[in-house]
């Protein structure tokens, strides 16, 4: 498996996704059946939810390089079942022919200005993908049927998370601190938290600790788990951990945009 994957497979995926969530969305007794993991929302919520949000980056993308978001109109989203499903799947189709039409390099606005992604329409095919991945999860959950992510997305996502959602500029606000994550099918990763932000690397071999001036925690578990822990799914009670667990509370709780 790669290590990443490439633009293609992001888009195979990312269709084969959308393909799953329309399913179980399908399989449900009534859009009106509640989100245990988004406990706010029905399900259709949910697709109302994910389908804007195709739309609105089908727009990104296809205006290219800008210092923010285009201007868009809000959608009349269908509310009786069959018509709400086609609606979802013109929304993934908008998306996916605009990355197709842009190609993995383009520029485009994101809101990872400051993290190790780059500002590209890969880097937001690779992003969309582990939200449709994650809410199909939820979708799945929502009629009873979960299901793991797939192992090539859930090893992609969880460099994806903390290259995109953790790496950052913004001054970490505590005592410097080391995270690892470990998945069990083979990669590790690691973070460095201090006051010039957060920064991450994945590690090719075991690595030491850092000195007793730097809090220190790891979290091993599936690529599937540690996705799912990112996005708050399950708790880090969840995962194997080793370490001073309080760096994780802090991390939870920690909004660099403050």
């Amino acid at each position: 498996m790669e290590e990443t994957l490439g633009f293609a497979d992001l888009l195979r995926l990312m269709d084969e996704r959308s393909t799953a969530f329309r399913a179980a969305v399908a399989a449900a007794p009534s859009l009106d059946v509640r989100v245990p993991t988004c406990p706010e929302w029905t399900l259709f919520d949910l697709v109302q939810h994910l389908g804007e949000g195709r739309r609105r980056w089908a727009a990104i993308v296809a205006a290219g390089p800008a210092d923010a978001p285009p201007a868009m109109s809000t959608p009349t989203v269908p509310r009786e079942r069959e018509a709400l499903l086609a609606w979802f799947a013109a929304s993934t189709e908008e998306l996916l022919a605009a990355l197709r039409a842009a190609g993995p390099d383009r520029g485009c606005w994101t809101w990872w200005g400051d993290s190790q992604s780059p500002q590209t329409a890969g880097a937001v095919a690779r992003h969309q993908l582990q939200q449709v991945a994650v809410h199909t999860y939820d979708a799945q959950v929502a009629v009873g049927a979960p299901q793991p992510l797939p192992d090539e997305v859930a090893l992609d996502g969880v460099d994806e998370f903390v290259t995109t959602c953790v790496a950052t500029t913004s001054a970490w606000p505590h005592q410097p601190a080391v995270i690892d994550y470990h998945a069990t099918e083979g990669r590790s990763w690691r973070l460095w938290f201090s006051a010039d932000g957060a920064r991450t690397a994945r590690l090719s071999a075991p690595a030491d600790r850092e000195g007793p001036e730097v809090a220190y925690v790891s979290a091993r578990g599936t690529a599937n788990e540690l996705v799912m822990f990112f996005y708050g799914r399950i708790t880090m009670d969840s995962l194997q951990l080793d370490g001073d667990r309080r760096v994780f509370d802090q991390l939870i709780a920690w909004d660099p945009s403050e």
